[in-house]
């Protein structure tokens, strides 16, 4: 589903059948998805993104880079996009992003 306009991020975040975010990683998206535990797919575009999706990236390990700050230039494919998404929800590697995102979240109560 995409939603263009204003939509409850955190309750989506929060939904059940939420497998990931796909994010520009702007400082309010990474805090809202690492509080509910979901794993993100990073696409920073600019100002504080690109250094919030190196925490989620690299340091974290929350979530996978659709493209990094230094391929800003570069076109993003869908079949680049699908490879990220297919990642994240049903990879060796996802499996542990997906892990580390739900022990980083905020335990509802």
């Amino acid at each position: 589903m995409v939603v263009r306009d204003w939509a409850p991020q955190v309750e989506i975040l929060g939904h059940p059948s939420t497998g990931g975010f796909m994010s520009h990683c702007g400082r309010n998206s990474c805090l809202e998805s690492i509080t509910m535990g979901m794993p993100m797919a990073a696409w920073p575009m600019h100002s504080d993104q690109p250094k919030n999706a190196f925490l989620v990236t690299d340091i974290l390990r929350v979530g996978l880079p659709v493209n990094t700050w230094k391929q800003r230039e570069e076109t993003v494919t869908s079949s680049t996009i699908a490879k990220v998404v297919q990642n994240l929800i049903s990879s060796k590697e996802g499996e542990e992003i997906r892990k580390r995102a739900e022990e980083l979240g905020a335990p509802l109560e």
